[in-house]
């Protein structure tokens, strides 16, 4: 057993680092790069230079004491086959799906595998050891191997960052408390979509009901202890 503890809100937390994985949920050109779906529409992403520097020193330490760094990438085959079509309320809700469909301009453009909208940043490129998971709908969770894969490494410990906070960030969260494992959020390692508050009111929730709310800066401390 390798613990730490990382101050956080409601109170500090003691981590195991052995059963300890970063969870890069969405650093992916669409929400974070100039030119990418959220750029397109109108999103603020003025955020996510400084959300990409402290992820990847968190990702760089994490990886140097041997913790487990996993990517959640959001994306859609080609012919949106994976998209739940009209009948699922993704069809009607996803903001890339939605742009899609609205405006002949963004169709085959926003999300779809293997385009440059849906690589992840440079900035952040896997290293060897990291894990990708690619999901189709806001929780990382849903349809995908996560699970397994954290099982697999014995993994009870999951600490969070990515955009948007408030959507795919939180609904993975979410779904990791309700299978048991310990959500860790990282506040200024996350970017929300929307207006200010609800960046706050996910703050709020993980630190009320979910989970504990920590900063970049005291868990890295916390991992180069180790």
């Amino acid at each position: 057993m390798r613990s730490v503890t990382t101050r956080a809100k409601p109170e500090p937390i003691h981590v195991d680092l052995s059963r300890t994985a970063i969870v890069i949920a969405d650093m992916q050109n669409a929400f974070a790069t100039k030119g990418g779906m959220f750029d397109l529409v109108g999103q603020d992403i003025s955020a996510a230079r400084g959300v990409i520097r402290r992820i990847k020193r968190i990702a760089d330490t994490a990886r140097a004491a041997g913790v487990k760094v996993i990517y959640l990438v959001m994306q859609y085959a080609v012919d949106l086959s994976d998209s739940g079509g009209p009948d699922s309320p993704n069809w009607h809700k996803e903001l890339g799906i939605v742009a899609m469909n609205k405006n002949p301009k963004y169709r085959g453009k926003f999300l779809i595998e293997g385009s440059w909208d849906a690589a992840i940043v440079d900035e952040l490129t896997p290293k060897n050891g990291d894990i990708v998971i690619a999901k189709s709908r806001y929780s990382g969770f849903r349809g995908t191997k996560l699970d397994v894969v954290l099982k697999t490494y014995n993994i009870r410990y999951l600490v969070f960052t990515g955009i948007a906070t408030n959507v795919c960030v939180e609904s993975t969260l979410r779904d990791a408390y309700f299978l048991d494992y310990w959500p860790i959020l990282v506040s200024d390692g996350t970017n929300n979509a929307g207006p200010k508050i609800t960046q706050q009111a996910t703050l709020w929730n993980v630190e009320a009901l979910f989970g504990w709310v920590t900063t970049s800066s005291p868990f890295i401390r916390a991992l180069s202890s180790k």
